[in-house]
């Protein structure tokens, strides 16, 4: 969060701070100071929408309600009905490319996304020194173009590895996480109260992580998050 205020006071760029909410109209205006800092928009959805299980790797819901549909929601309450979405995949990464380059309007009317970086063939590389030549960043640990911290700082598409590296280096991280695995109690819904039915759930990492046994293939890959897309 910091980190986008930073770019709005650095390059004076006025940045629409947009979040989720469960009632109408199913977003809301905020900035920097009144912005969610515990992930409570998240939970929110979770609470309170319209789906009673958690999102997974093969519903990934919590991209589109969260950051996509709030986003067109806000636009459309400004009266805009058309736009062009200008998305950071770098050329480096083509199967996201592809992607949105086979359906660059997402079934949307009047949205059409590009990809200026991937267009100008930016690779991970060039962005890092992008940055390493800037006044700010994340203020993330990177290596080699890669960091773990970013995005959710334990989502559910990162390597398990990666999380539980994240639990061990900061255990209270996966307080929430384990609390949002304990909310969906809908019998008829076989593992809706899980975020992977592949893995231990967050409690279970946390008390691992304490325990310090090791539990996963370090081989494993990340999943593809297109929480960008």
């Amino acid at each position: 969060m910091r980190f986008v205020q930073a770019c709005s006071d650095n390059w004076n760029v006025p940045i629409i701070w947009v979040e989720y909410q469960h009632t109408e109209p199913y977003f809301k205006v905020v900035n920097f100071e009144t912005a969610s800092r515990n992930g409570e928009p998240f939970e929110d959805l979770i609470r309170n929408g319209s789906r009673r299980y958690l999102p997974n790797p093969m519903t990934r819901y919590c991209t589109v309600d969260l950051k996509i549909k709030a986003a067109q929601r806000y636009l459309f309450s400004i009266g805009w009905d058309e736009w062009e979405n200008l998305v950071g995949i770098r050329a480096d990464e083509p199967r996201r490319v592809s992607k949105i380059r086979a359906n660059p309007s997402d079934g949307n009317k009047g949205i059409t996304r590009f990809m200026p970086l991937a267009t100008a063939n930016v690779t991970k590389e060039e962005v890092g020194k992008f940055w390493e030549n800037n006044t700010f960043d994340l203020e993330l640990p990177n290596i080699n173009g890669i960091t773990y911290h970013g995005n959710c700082d334990l989502c559910f598409l990162k390597k398990a590895t990666a999380v539980m590296s994240l639990i061990a280096e900061k255990p209270e991280r996966a307080i929430w996480w384990a609390k949002m695995e304990t909310l969906i109690t809908e019998p008829t819904i076989a593992n809706g109260g899980i975020f992977r039915t592949d893995r231990p759930s967050y409690a279970s990492m946390l008390k691992f992580s304490a325990d310090q046994i090791d539990m996963f293939d370090p081989n494993e890959e990340a999943i593809a998050c297109f929480c960008g897309d």
